[in-house]
């Protein structure tokens, strides 16, 4: 999903004008692939004791992978990602990276266990592909819009999946332990809504084509992940993934000239 959204986002920074970015895309895919190896070699090693009973079947409690060996692969994998962006053509795409690494390394050893800001900095984390795919063809600021968008859409997942784990959470205090479900899952529905508004600034700013229009179907996927907070969190989580690929092609489409 992030080397989809990377080159998505660098879409919608220069259009039709991406295949002159070649260089640059051929070094942003595997920063962020390493990115990716890193933050989830780390989640694997903090989470070891947990997933014993959350996830058995994960390479580190099955015991496929020592836990040392997944520490050293995030660790290796990340600093790679590090390195490998100093590559990239600006320092607003390296000082992305760098900020991502560091982000990443903080939420799972001392963020993930306190709740909503863990889930603040998941949600930043998310939206920071699309602010990197931007950056990298020197266009961020094309960016800001479904960045913004992504963000809303991913905090309201963060709150959405603690209310659906509240009961196997274990070492961790949850915004939903704190406020209740119901209170949580208003909350979740609040950022679906402004994820929502957000799509409307770039018709407001007129710079996208009427192909744009198909934003309405990602509008209305939000809507109905946005219920189903409240009545469905089975589907929950397939209805986020929906709406953030649904709301990155209304954003490609509107970068089309016509």
């Amino acid at each position: 999903m992030g080397v989809v959204f990377l080159i998505a986002a660098a879409f919608i920074a220069v259009g039709s004008e991406l295949a002159e970015y070649g260089y640059e895309l051929l070094v942003a895919v595997p920063v962020v692939l390493a990115f990716i190896i890193g933050g989830n070699s780390i989640n694997d090693y903090v989470d070891r004791d947990v997933d014993k009973f959350a996830h058995p079947e994960r390479p580190v409690p099955s015991g496929r992978v020592p836990a040392e060996t997944a520490l050293y692969i995030g660790g290796g994998a990340l600093g790679f990602a590090i390195i490998l962006s100093f590559l990239l053509p600006n320092y607003t795409s390296t000082a992305i990276v760098i900020a991502a690494c560091l982000f990443i390394v903080v939420y799972e050893l001392l963020l993930k266990q306190r709740g909503f800001i863990g889930n603040i900095t998941i949600g930043v984390l998310t939206g920071m592909v699309f602010l990197l795919g931007g950056a990298v063809v020197g266009n961020v600021e094309c960016c800001y819009a479904i960045a913004s968008m992504i963000i809303l859409i991913s905090l309201g997942r963060e709150i959405g999946l603690d209310i659906k784990d509240m009961d196997g959470d274990v070492g961790r205090t949850t915004l939903p332990m704190k406020i209740g479900k119901r209170n949580a899952a208003i909350l979740a529905a609040l950022f679906f809504v402004a994820a929502v508004l957000a799509s409307i600034y770039p018709i407001l700013q007129g710079d996208v084509s009427y192909l744009y229009g198909i934003i309405i179907i990602a509008d209305l996927l939000i809507a109905l992940t946005a219920y189903s907070v409240f009545k469905d969190l089975d589907r929950f989580q397939t209805l986020v993934i929906v709406s953030m690929f649904m709301s990155a092609i209304a954003f490609v489409f509107g970068a089309v000239s016509i």
